[in-house]
């Protein structure tokens, strides 16, 4: 057999280091972003702020001043150069500290006299500085185990305190059952009677309503411990502790009835009732409140849309020129080869901090252009837009769009929007055109906002409103935008005016 050549045409895409670099920039967030440009900041000596750059070339370029310019700028002496103690005072009216201090230098002998007059720290004679101190957000169960400590309670009542503590949800109510915690409990003798008991007490902390088992008992915990002689609490009580299946119903004829009251006096009980809170376990903090850093800004200027990428992000990085100087060319030695590669990733890694802005800006303001009916009138102008439409308008892929839009936040004149809420499934609608997920659940929203309380809107009902804008729905597609949008149905809705 006759041995041949054969040529084969092929392609394939080789995943480089500093591809894979830019990707995993470009899909973390700005928290994440930070702390990724802070640890490269930490390893490699070849990256630095332009803040500490600036303030570096400053530092140099005073230090090649000559002697006599530096005494006669930064040094004065009332005495002139006669003084007989030699003494030089340093002008520190501003009170500002210097970015570069002398390695013999110490702390106390500038600063000393900065101390606050009459001696001592801030905030007083241990040093702390009261100002300093961050608040400890409080839990539900600290804010009760607090309470629990300061009741009287025998060693184990304390222990049946403290799982029915365990058993209390965010929301305040006691969901583990009482035979649970019995069977919790490691004494074999403890009794239900005996963990009813302590389950009254905790029932009597703070916040109200705290540790009951259902509404109705929350309901009657709080207006128990209302004032005896509050007008219409004796009223309230009874209706919610003997007729709670009619005030859930809002059957007005048969609550009026029971109670033999008129409607308006059983309006005013029934708003008595409407102030209490069904939740009470919401009323203490339980965690720290968490802020959102925008990654762009939108705002409108000479009739014009424009987008701009958020300074605070990120910081901005450059090559220390002190270091790449020390670089030699036809030096092998290990220092030499190490610091060659630290200049050439740090080239790598503020090119990739480039290219994820530009796409990042790229990506917004697409997204502008075309939701710029939302930014002028509302979500109910929302367009119908997915990851296609913006890949195709960028000639980039739509994975590319996706990790942009992932964790990225955009300030706009109507609050922070995260991207990825610009994107919604379309509706066609009578005419033959396109209606936004998005603006379907706004009208939703506005149609149950505007609805008689007595007289709520069916899904039927909003379905053929919809149908009359031109938005044809079904009655299945409400619902379950309804339900996203937490809206109880039209029989939960109901109340009496």
């Amino acid at each position: 057999m006759k041995p041949t050549i054969q040529l084969r045409l092929g392609q394939h895409l080789t995943m480089t280091p500093q591809l894979q670099q830019a990707i995993k920039l470009l899909q973390l967030s700005t928290l994440e972003l930070k702390q990724e440009i802070q640890e490269a900041l930490e390893s490699n000596l070849m990256l630095e702020t332009e803040e500490e750059g600036a303030r570096r070339d400053d530092a140099e370029g005073e230090r090649s001043k000559p002697d006599e310019e530096l005494n006669g700028n930064r040094l004065t002496s009332d005495n002139g150069p006669n003084d007989p103690n030699n003494e030089s005072e340093i002008k520190i009216e501003s009170q500002s500290m210097p970015d570069d201090l002398p390695v013999d230098t110490v702390w106390d002998d500038i600063y000393d006299s900065m101390a606050p007059a009459g001696g001592g720290a801030v905030g007083g004679d241990d040093g702390h500085d009261f100002l300093s101190q961050q608040s400890i957000e409080e839990s539900l169960r600290d804010h009760l185990v607090w309470q629990m400590r300061l009741t009287p309670f025998s060693d184990t009542d304390f222990d049946i305190a403290e799982a029915i503590i365990d058993g209390i949800s965010e929301d305040g109510y006691l969901t583990t059952p009482l035979e649970d915690i019995i069977a919790s409990m490691d004494d074999p003798d403890v009794e239900i009677e005996e963990v009813e008991a302590v389950l009254h007490r905790i029932q009597a902390f703070d916040p109200p309503g705290i540790a009951a088992r259902d509404l109705r008992e929350c309901l009657l915990i709080q207006l128990r411990q209302l004032p005896e002689d509050l007008e219409w609490r004796r009223e309230a009580l009874e209706l919610v502790d003997r007729h709670f299946d009619l005030l859930a119903q809002q059957d007005e004829a048969q609550m009026r009835r029971r109670l033999k009251l008129e409607s308006d006096e059983l309006m005013t009980v029934i708003h008595l009732i409407r102030s209490l809170n069904p939740r009470p376990g919401t009323s203490v903090a339980s965690q720290a409140p968490s802020y959102i850093e925008p990654d762009v800004f939108v705002y409108k200027h000479n009739q014009q849309w424009r987008v701009e990428l958020n300074p605070d992000a990120a910081p901005r990085l450059r090559v220390n020129t002190e270091y790449a100087g020390m670089i030699r060319r036809a030096d092998n030695s290990a220092d030499n080869v190490t610091m060659k590669n630290h200049l050439q990733e740090a080239r790598w890694f503020i090119k990739s901090l480039q290219s994820r802005n530009d796409t990042l800006l790229r990506v917004a303001s697409r997204i502008v252009d075309f939701q710029r009916n939302f930014f002028e009138y509302g979500e109910e102008a929302m367009k119908p837009l997915v990851l296609r439409d913006i890949a195709e308008a960028l000639e980039m892929h739509e994975s590319t769009i996706s990790r942009v839009t992932t964790q990225k936040y955009m300030h706009t004149p109507r609050g922070t929007y995260e991207f990825k809420f610009f994107f919604s499934s379309h509706v066609s609608t009578a005419s033959g055109g396109e209606a936004s997920a998005t603006a379907i659940r706004a009208l939703i929203k506005k149609l149950v906002g505007a609805e008689k309380p007595n007289k709520p809107l069916s899904d039927n009902k909003i379905a053929a409103i919809l149908a009359d804008q031109g938005i044809n729905v079904a009655r299945r597609t409400v619902a379950k935008y309804r339900e996203s949008m937490a809206i109880p149905p039209s029989n939960e809705r109901k109340r009496l005016a």
